[in-house]
This record gives C-alpha cells, structure tokens and sequence, in this order.
C-alpha cells in the first residue's frame, strides 16, 4: 500500500540520478549525498506514519474556535539532519542575519497569508498550525522536503542548486503538500500523485504570483526559478506554461515532463511519473487561467481549491475523474454553463482530458 503523504521533495529523484550518471565527481557526490537523505527521510517517515496510525491521531475539537494567529519556527539543523534543531527563529522574533533563517521565515509568513487572505484557511491543517521549518539540513543537500509535519531545506550544493529558502514558489509547493495532506489527501502515485504534485506547484506559482501582484498573463508560471546554480541551462525545475522547457543541461538532461495526454509518461520511476505527468494538469490550469485572465487565484485557483476539498474527490482519483469533478465545480460556484465552467472543460480538453 502506498502512503499518502510520502517524503514530499521540490527536485524529482529522477533529476537527481540522471546528474549522478551525467556530471562529474562533484556533481556525483552532491546528487548521491541528496538521494541518500531523500531515502533517510522516506524510511523515517514510513516509520511515524506506522506509529501514528497504530496509536490513532486524537482530535482537537476546539481546534476550530481558536482565533487565526500565525506562528512560525525556524530552526538551524548547523549541516547536520536533527529535525528538532534548537529554534533560532520564532514568531515575534526580529531577523537575525543568517538569509537562510529570514528566507524561510518570511516565505512561511507569505505563504500563510495568501492561504487565510485568500482561501480563508488557517494555516496548513485549517486548525492554527505552527509551521515549522529546518534550515542548514544536511551538508550541501539539492533539495528541500515536507515532512508530513515541517519543511526541511538543504543549503544546496552551488554546482547545481543554490539555497533552497531563496524560492518562495518552492517554500509554498511545499507547504502546499501539507494542505494536500489535511484535504485530499491523493495517493502519491500514478496519476493520483500527479495531481498531487500539480495542485502544490498551483499553489506555489500562485502564492509568488500573489505576493508580486502578477496578472495570469504578467506571471512567468515557473517554479523554483531562483534556485538553479550559476551556470545550469534551464530557467526553473517546472514551468506551468510549457511543461518541458524549464530545463536542458548537460549534467540534468532535459526536462521530460509532457503537456498533453498523448506524451503521457509511463515509467515505475518517479512513483510512477508524479513529477513527470504533473506537467499535464499544470499545463491545463494554466490554459484555465489564461482563458479566464486576471488573477490566477481569484477564480481559476478558487475552483482548483474547492475540488481538493470537495467530498466527491477519491484519493486514488485519475486525471480525467479530477477533470469531472473541478468541472462541476466550477458550474456550482459560478453557474453550470458558466464562463468558468467552460474555461475548465476547454482547460481540460487542450491536453487531452475529455470531461
């Protein structure tokens, strides 16, 4: 059985092995060292879902009469892989000159407003949440992590990526696996996970589109573009708007994710492709927004939204029964027949999803 809230990572391990093959002894060593604490954290997580489902997880039931606060932690891992690093940064506290720190306190920050100013959500499980965040994990780690209960950032090696609390678009497709958590949650496998992984790359592009006032069509619909080192060819690790261009190095290969159902990956690697063929569904909520224009979150992202939270949404749901479902969506918050309603049934159909 798979879980459904695996190890979550921003690069693909797919990525990482092909720098293992492709780059040389330096590159070798820092994509080995990332896939070695991916692993680590997978085993580690296996472990504490088992304990947590074996103990049952008790119930706050005022958890929804506290009043909305937020309330961030960060704490300095120092290069090693403690996740309950002494705090160096909390709520209230001022900044304190390590960019890491401050990166990732302001990027929670930003990212909790844009889920409570927006969708009216407190915090990562809707019930006050405290995020929390580990910067300095591991020694020149390529990645950054959710946990199933805080965020993880590797400092990145500089010969592929820089530090990973740079991205806020990455900070939020993160944080956003932990909304997919407490709402859907989709298995992270398949197609299941493939929409998984694109409703949290929608809520990163849309959180930084937000926090920069961007239009759909002002927006550059990329993720993770400040993190890529000097000297990478690529412009970010996705992009929404032509899935498959983001990058083309050497050392990475180019990007495989497809933007239409007919260039549908199948592979055992990847849980199945999560990574891959969530260039699909991005590829249609950017068609969704384009057509509706404005901002991205204001309809398109309202509608993506409720349909992680709808009741009719099966956790091992296929591209096409998330079509349906985000299509009848649309028709109840805006009117079947309605201009959203059809920017979703076109947004679907350009990649080949029929409704």
């Amino acid at each position: 059985m798979h879980s459904p809230n695996p190890i979550q990572c921003v690069v693909p391990d797919y990525v990482l092995v092909e720098i293992a093959k492709r780059g040389d002894e330096a590159d070798r060593d820092a994509a080995l060292s990332t896939l070695a604490v991916s692993t680590t954290l997978r085993s580690a997580r296996s472990q504490a879902e088992a304990a947590r489902s074996a103990a049952g997880t008790p119930l706050v039931a005022t958890a929804g009469l506290r009043e909305p606060t937020m309330d961030r932690v960060i704490r300095d891992a120092k290069t090693g892989v403690d996740t309950g690093s002494p705090i160096v940064r909390k709520e209230g506290d001022g900044r304190v000159g390590d960019p890491a720190v401050d990166e990732a306190f302001d990027h929670f920050g930003m990212t909790w407003k844009f889920f409570f100013e927006v969708l009216a959500r407190n915090s990562i499980d809707n019930a006050g949440m405290t995020l929390d965040g580990v910067v300095h994990f591991g020694r020149k780690v390529d990645n950054a992590f959710w946990d199933g209960d805080q965020m993880l950032f590797g400092d990145g090696s500089e010969r592929l990526f820089t530090r990973l609390t740079k991205s806020l678009s990455v900070a939020a497709h993160e944080l956003g696996h932990g909304v997919i958590q407490f709402d859907g949650p989709l298995v992270y496998q398949g197609q299941s996970g493939a929409l998984n992984e694109h409703i949290a790359d929608a809520f990163g592009v849309m959180v930084h589109q937000w926090v920069h006032h961007e239009t759909v069509e002002e927006a550059d619909w990329l993720l993770g573009a400040e993190i890529l080192a000097e000297g990478v060819k690529g412009k970010a690790l996705r992009s929404m708007k032509e899935p498959g261009t983001a990058f083309d190095d050497p050392r990475f290969g180019k990007d495989k994710q497809p933007a239409h159902m007919k260039d549908f990956v199948v592979t055992a690697g990847d849980n199945g492709g999560v990574h891959i063929n969530s260039g699909i569904p991005n590829k249609a909520f950017f068609e969704i927004a384009s057509a509706l224009g404005g901002r991205s979150w204001e309809r398109a992202g309202r509608i993506l939204y409720a349909t992680l939270g709808h009741e009719q949404l099966r956790r091992n749901a296929d591209f096409r029964q998330f079509a349906r479902l985000n299509h009848r969506v649309a028709g109840q918050l805006f009117g079947v027949g309605s201009t959203e309603a059809e920017a979703v049934a076109n947004g679907w159909a350009s990649v080949g999803v029929e409704i």
